[in-house]
């Protein structure tokens, strides 16, 4: 046996769990009984898969998730362009399989996997929701891009819905809950928490209308997922993989990026200590992860950070899968203790940079020259250094990596309907709750304000035209009569005393003249 076998044997050979990634290779040729293999003890320690488009970083992904599954541990894949479909359903024998099984040293069987299809936009699947509640003021302004002002209107409502318990379900309750504070609920805030400014909340609401175009609406709400459901094993000891359908996310990485650092925190707030384990019991892919720090602010980095660090204990491992490690911010990287390195391209002096730097954060071999093999790696071989059950780095390892067992391409429609008819999780999520929370609550509040406004607005009109009514009256009783002001005017009296001598000489007259007339005398 070559020393380098001797090396790579040994320092990939496991007293615990384990299971076969690859063979090794040396000077372009696989090398016989030289497995690759992988400890299921420190895979909660987080990895990286890396490399160009076309290398087949999704093949060794859809390859892990099966070895994991097959171990009993649960598996999420953020499935950015559906590419893991087929993991669901029994692969089929090739001639490439057949050959590259056969340099590896393995055999190979079709297999499928027991397959939960979770959707965050109304896709097919189960529907997966959260709580504005859950997402917290943090990420909430995040996904909103808000600024620091902004944000700490955000800040303020959340802990006034706190401390009132208003719970805030979904979007609807939060719009409530702002315009309330801005106008019937404000003078109540000014004193204990600050005033609001209006513009500040014309903003907010159109960032939220914006955010309703995207179809986050149909995220925000309730029934909320139960990450405990993540975790789940099925008849034969496989666990499940959920693979979460983000076709229709790629133009909309803020909704993505804060809903996987929303999950993220969930777990890490619900799932109990465990310690070190044998084995992690939920492990979650992410891939396309520069989605997740493109444009992330150093509040939410720091807290990703902090996470990473601390969700190995709750038996969480974690790995991102993008196409370069520049990709990941360095704090993370250096948490990553799998790396799997398919091939990069140098088309530019950028790019040849890109690829000495990557180099540099693999341990160093006297067997590679790692910056000229990252160029030179075929599809479905990769540069492997992992963490053995000391948590020591393992070797660099030029690895062919073992084709996956199940379909190697997407389902149909008709077989993705199949699935999900048959899922335990689709009945329970299935049905949308509008169950009393802030928009109800608060709803009511401002219509109880409103009729109180109203009948006070009211009983000022009816006093003010009651004050009108008694004037009237008051001036009516004050004012003389028209016959009695005439009678009571000097000038009026003479006119009316001649007027009333001249019709008295008249009636008088004309009486004697019919008197006369008439022999009435």
């Amino acid at each position: 046996m070559s020393n380098f076998q001797t090396q790579i044997t040994e320092a990939y050979t496991f007293e615990g769990n384990s299971f076969t990634l690859g063979g090794a290779v040396l000077d372009g040729k696989a090398i016989e009984n030289t497995p690759v293999k992988l400890p299921l003890r420190t895979l909660n320690r987080h990895g990286l898969i890396a490399g160009a488009t076309g290398t087949g970083k999704t093949k060794t992904l859809q390859f892990l998730a099966e070895s994991l599954s097959a171990n009993g541990i649960s598996v999420v894949v953020m499935d950015m362009k559906g590419d893991f479909s087929g993991i669901s359903q029994l692969g089929t024998l090739n001639d490439k399989i057949t050959q590259r099984s056969a340099q590896i040293g393995t055999s190979w069987q079709p297999n499928a996997f027991p397959v939960e299809f979770l959707s965050l936009s109304g896709q097919e699947g189960v529907p997966l929701r959260a709580t504005v509640t859950e997402f917290g003021p943090v990420l909430f302004s995040k996904i909103l891009e808000l600024n620091d002002t902004q944000s700490g209107v955000v800040s303020l409502l959340f802990k006034y819905c706190d401390d009132k318990q208003l719970p805030l379900v979904d979007l609807k309750d939060f719009k409530k809950a702002l315009q309330y504070l801005t106008n019937e609920g404000r003078k109540e805030i000014e004193a204990e928490y600050g005033a609001i400014s209006p513009a500040t909340t014309s903003t907010i609401l159109r960032k939220i209308v914006e955010l309703e175009q995207q179809k986050a609406d149909q995220f925000f709400g309730e029934v909320s997922f139960d990450v405990n459901d993540l975790v789940r094993i099925d008849e034969n000891g496989k666990g499940y993989i959920y693979l979460l359908r983000l076709m229709d996310m790629m133009d909309r990485p803020k909704l993505f990026s804060t809903f996987m650092l929303s999950l993220l925190a969930e777990i890490y707030a619900t799932f109990p200590e465990e310690g070190d384990v044998e084995q992690p019991k939920l492990v979650l892919f992410i891939d396309e992860a520069h989605l997740i720090f493109k444009e992330a602010s150093k509040a939410l980095l720091d807290q990703l950070e902090t996470i990473i660090k601390l969700i190995r204990s709750k038996g969480v491992g974690i790995y991102f899968c993008t196409q370069n490690p520049k990709d990941i911010p360095s704090s993370i990287l250096a948490q990553l203790g799998l790396k799997i390195q398919h091939a990069l391209r140098a088309f530019t002096a950028a790019d040849r940079k890109a690829i000495e730097e990557a180099a540099e954060n693999y341990p160093l071999t006297d067997f590679y020259k790692t910056d000229e093999l990252l160029t030179q790696l075929g599809i479905g071989e990769a540069l492997v250094t992992a963490l053995n059950e000391k948590g020591n780095p393992t070797p660099l390892v030029h690895t062919l990596i073992c084709p996956p067992s199940s379909r190697m391409d997407t389902i149909s429609d008709a077989e993705l309907s199949a699935v999900v008819a048959q899922s335990a999780l689709k009945n329970k999520y299935a049905q949308v709750l509008d169950s009393q929370s802030a928009y109800e609550i608060l709803g009511a509040k401002m219509q109880q304000a409103q009729q109180v406004q109203a009948q006070a607005v009211a009983q000022k009109e009816a006093e003010k035209q009651a004050k009108v009514e008694a004037k009237i009256e008051a001036q009516k009783k004050d004012e003389p009569s028209m016959l009695e002001s005439v009678l009571k005017n000097p000038i009026a009296k003479q006119v009316t005393s001649t007027v009333m001598r001249e019709v008295t000489r008249g009636l008088l007259g004309a009486l004697g003249l019919k008197s006369k007339r008439g022999g009435w005398f």
